[in-house]
Parts: structure tokens; sequence; C-alpha cells
């Protein structure tokens, strides 16, 4: 029973605080007017579903969304929905998405799945790597102002402020991707890391330049906690932590991640006039993969949607949700009974269960460089 209610009750409880915590004060200086996002498919709302038609069957999106149209590489809700949730705020839209008559008065997420910082190749699933993102975000800019100019009431409504491309917050959740390929790749961490790491700088000497003020920027998870990446590089048992993790990656990943963190110090120090926020992403997935029964959970590791049955269920011949002919027999890679069991969704994504979890421990404050409390300051982009 304690499980269940520290799932189920504790954790959507504490989000539905936050959101009232965060919605309340004076009005007239209670201001986050919009939300600019970037990334992968840990953050992707739609974008390479909309930009290359790329499909995502069933079960994708069954928990929250009943269909796999939202693009989401989950079950359900993801950790950039549940902050947009908790401010008060609609889920982002896909920048590409143009059914619906979308709305980004709020904001505009530009994440796509497999993006990665560095440029892309012939060989990459997706051609949106954050330069490319970044030169949406700065056409989206251009075009809302002119079109705000004309005085169009109609496009007004769907369409963001000026003072909200200053005002707002500029979120970022992208480089596991560049670190994955540097495996497969067999390129040394010491010219990875540095190579990612300055590509990324300049993106934000970019945003600056342009008129951003505040970035909020997660770190990359535990990578080598992924099923596939212990599929992929972990037959060895050796190569494996007391978790089951590999221990090769998440090496790879505190590395990039403590020099990430120390560029978000020098950004801190270079833009006297903004605020840089980091979130030790990391922090919060790996407790959570070590104290996974303590939080509610029974599959640490292990997907819930795959095929192939434990320890990890996860086949790379076959994606969630397919159906394919294995050794010559026809298998489908299905989803678990429940996902509120698991962490791991399909290999390399988080169940909502998971997401929900990690948004509640990014709101503490406490996982954040600056820290932030909500009974006394409050992160940047929630300004009273």
């Amino acid at each position: 029973m304690a499980i269940s209610l520290t799932k189920f009750f504790a954790i959507p409880l504490m989000l539905t605080m936050c959101s009232t915590i965060f919605r309340s004060g004076s009005s007239s200086v209670f201001h986050y007017p919009a939300v600019f996002n970037f990334g992968d498919s840990n953050s992707d709302t739609g974008e390479l579903l909309a930009g290359k038609g790329f499909r995502l069957p069933l079960p994708y999106g069954e928990t929250y969304f009943q269909s796999p149209s939202s693009g989401r590489f989950c079950n359900g809700r993801l950790i950039v929905d549940f902050l947009m949730e908790a401010m008060g705020k609609p889920h982002l839209r896909a920048y590409l998405e143009s059914v619906g008559r979308p709305s980004f008065r709020k904001g505009c997420n530009y994440a796509a799945g497999g993006s990665t910082v560095l440029p892309a190749t012939a060989a990459s699933v997706s051609p949106f790597a954050f330069g490319v993102q970044l030169n949406q975000f700065l056409h989206f800019k251009d075009r809302v102002l002119r079109l705000r100019a004309k005085g169009n009431k109609k496009v007004n409504k769907l369409l963001p402020v000026e003072k909200s491309f200053k005002n707002g917050v500029y979120m970022f959740d992208i480089g596991q991707n560049d670190l994955t390929a540097a495996f497969y790749s067999k390129t040394p961490l010491d010219q990875a890391i540095p190579t990612i790491l300055t590509e990324f700088q300049t993106g934000i000497q970019r945003l600056y330049e342009n008129g951003a003020r505040h970035f909020w920027i997660h770190n990359t998870g535990p990578l080598g906690c992924l099923a596939q990446n212990i599929a992929t590089f972990g037959t060895d048992p050796s190569k494996l932590d007391e978790f089951g993790c590999l221990i090769s990656h998440n090496q790879a990943a505190n590395l990039f991640n403590s020099q990430l963190h120390a560029l978000c110090k020098t950004l801190q120090s270079q833009y006297a006039d903004a605020t840089v926020t980091y979130v030790d992403i990391y922090a919060i997935k790996f407790n959570l993969v070590a104290n996974y029964s303590q939080l509610g959970f029974e599959q640490p590791i292990m997907t819930c949607c795959g095929y192939g049955g434990p320890p990890l269920n996860y086949d790379n011949r076959i994606t969630c949700g397919l159906t394919k002919t294995l050794d010559g027999k026809v298998v489908t890679a299905k989803g678990c009974n429940d996902s509120s069991k698991y962490v791991n969704w399909d290999g390399t994504h988080y169940t909502e269960a998971a997401n929900e979890y990690v948004s509640s421990q990014i709101l503490t404050g406490k996982y954040s460089d600056p820290p932030f409390s909500l009974d006394h300051k409050r992160p940047f982009f929630l300004k009273f």
C-alpha cells in the first residue's frame, strides 16, 4: 500500500501543489510569458513526426494521449509536459506542427527525436540538429514580429508577444545522441565532448545575441542504465555496475556533465544580465534506478514495451509497437500490462510514471545550480 501511495498520490499531489504555488501571487508582477525548448526525443512533442512524417505506432501515447499522434517517444507525458503543467501552461506544440490551428502564444518546441548538438550527417536519424533548431527559432521570431506588426488580431491570439522573447525561458535537453554516436564510432571522449560543448556554447551565444536572457539547461542522464546500450555493449557482466548499468557509458555521461556544468558556470559569469540554470537530471534518474523499489517501481532497467523477455525485454531488431518475422517466427514488441511499474519505456526513453517522478524532483530546486526553494527563492522563470 505504501508503494502505491508513493507513486500515485505523493508525486501527483506535489505537482499539483507546485502548480498552485507557481500560479499564485500578484498578477501585476507574476509573469512567465513563454517557453522555447530545444532538444532530442526526451522532449520532442511531435517535431520528428511532423517534420519527417515519422510514424509512432501504439502503444506509444496510450497512457495519456490515447494516441501515438502526439509524437512523443513515450507512453504518455514527458518531463517538459509536467514542467509546463506545473507552470500552469499548455503543453508545448512542435514548431513544424501545422494541423489543428496550433497556438504558440506560450512558447514553441523545436526538439526532435534523434537530434544532436553537432551538425547532422547523412546517416543521422534527425536532420534537426541544434544549429537547425536555432535557425528555426530565429525564423519563428522574425515571422512573429513581422506578423504582429501588421496588427492582425486573429494571428496575434496564436503568437507570443514581443516581450516573450526576452522574458521567456530557453530550455535545453540535448547531447545524449552525440555521446551515443561517439561510442558507436569509437571516437575518444576527450575529443568528442569539447567539440560538442563548443557547438552548444556557440548556440547559446547566438540566442543571447538575439535577446534571450533566461537559460534552463538539463544535463544528460545515466546512459549506461538504458536497455538499448546494455544490450549492445554490456554482454560482458564485468562491464556492469551493481545496478546492472554500463560503467563506461555512465562514466562518459558524468564526464560530459561535469564539463557542461563548468560551461554553465562560465556562462553565468560571462552573461551578467542573464540567468543560467544547470539541472542535474543524471542525479535524479540514477537515484530512480538505484532506489526504484522505495519509489514505487518494480523494474528499473527492463523495458515495458519491447521483445525478448527478462532481463532486458529488448531486441534491437524490433522496436516498440512493431511486428516482424524474427528467426522464422512472427513476433510483436508489445507494451507491458502496467507501465507505472517500469522506469524504462522502450529501451531508450522513460515511462510517463518515471518522467513524473523526475519532474517532481526538478521542482524541489535542490538539483539545480543555482538551487531554488518553492518557499523562498523560486526559479527564474517564475517571477513574483
